[in-house]
């Protein structure tokens, strides 16, 4: 029986004490209700469907709840779930608590600030340096907490900031490669690209996406937030200073049906771009391999097109 969640093998019986990240009630094709569910311990995420919900199921097994998990583990579609046989509430005498189910950033908060708050020295545009100090200082205490997504990539407590710090590390890199490269504005860009997500996302547990979330995105979210900081600030947002550090944000995503409204049409815009997916993928790709045993090909991998992964028969790096 496994402890933990990325212990179990396909075919095993789970048997296990989880957080349910996300429920979702659903109809079936006969007309009954069912709930989807994804449930998660500090090693991994798998889904399954309780079928045949009644309304006492419904109100019971809600996200955020801990619960005791019975089953049985198996694929479908290439996707690991359970098939569910038994859910129980945990009860609060057991004395669990929800942090004890969610994944954390490999750094603490305090950590991260610290490196983040320094690097910010670097940006030696007066300019970005104030807008970028104001907007930090404004979401420090979401961006150190929010997960980067709700899923797929730095899906994690402290996901966000850790994303941003691991991107700030490659620019840094890139620009003392290619000189030509305007770091401040790089940097600036690093670390404003997806602040917008402390407004897009509800936090670390049960991550959903919040009505401007879902109606304005993380993109404009903080373009906005960038206009309003010049006007805090005395910083006339007609500026090119300005239009380039915005231009940076609107372009992040790289094509248009990607949610950018922008191509990127600067250097600087087009390695933000490319640091950020790639920062991306490879957390993705690292994750699945995680639970991948030499030989074998990982899940799918949603966002990265339902591709999956070889883990080589290595015993080195």
């Amino acid at each position: 029986m496994s402890a933990q969640l990325a212990d179990s093998k396909n075919g095993e019986a789970l048997n296990l004490v989880v957080l349910i990240k996300h429920a979702e009630v659903r109809v079936a094709k006969n007309g009954k209700k069912f709930i989807s569910l994804s449930f998660q311990d500090q090693s991994d995420t798998i889904s399954g469907m309780f079928w045949d919900a009644q309304d006492a199921d419904i109100q019971q097994f809600t996200t955020g709840k801990i619960v005791h998990l019975s089953g049985q583990r198996e694929t479908y579609n290439g996707q690991a779930q359970v098939k569910i046989s038994g859910l129980k509430l945990a009860d609060p005498s057991e004395g669990l608590q929800v942090s004890q189910f969610v994944k954390q950033a490999p750094l603490t908060a305090e950590q991260m600030a610290t490196i983040i708050n320094q690097e910010v020295f670097n940006i030696d545009n007066a300019k970005w340096n104030r807008i970028v100090r104001f907007l930090l200082q404004k979401h420090q205490a979401t961006f150190y907490q929010h997960p980067a997504a709700k899923s797929n990539h730095h899906d994690f407590t402290g996901g966000l900031a850790f994303h941003t710090l691991s991107m700030m590390r490659l620019a840094k890199a890139i620009s003392q490669q290619y000189q030509q490269v305007n770091y401040a504005l790089l940097l600036s860009g690093v670390l404003l690209h997806d602040l917008g997500k402390t407004i897009e996302l509800s936090g670390p547990v049960g991550t959903e996406y919040t009505l401007a979330g879902n109606l304005i995105g993380h993109i404009v979210l903080i373009d906005e937030e960038i206009v309003e900081a010049c006007q805090s600030l005395g910083i006339d947002p007609a500026d090119e200073d300005v239009m380039l550090l915005r231009h940076m944000i609107l372009a992040h995503h790289g094509l248009l049906e990607y949610g950018s409204p922008e191509r990127p049409k600067l250097l600087e815009a087009e390695i933000l771009h490319h640091i950020d997916e790639l920062d991306a993928s490879i957390n993705m790709i690292t994750k699945a391999l995680q639970k991948t045993a030499p030989g074998d090909f990982s899940e799918k991998i949603f966002g990265l097109d339902n591709r999956c992964f070889y883990q080589p028969n290595r015993t080195e790096k």
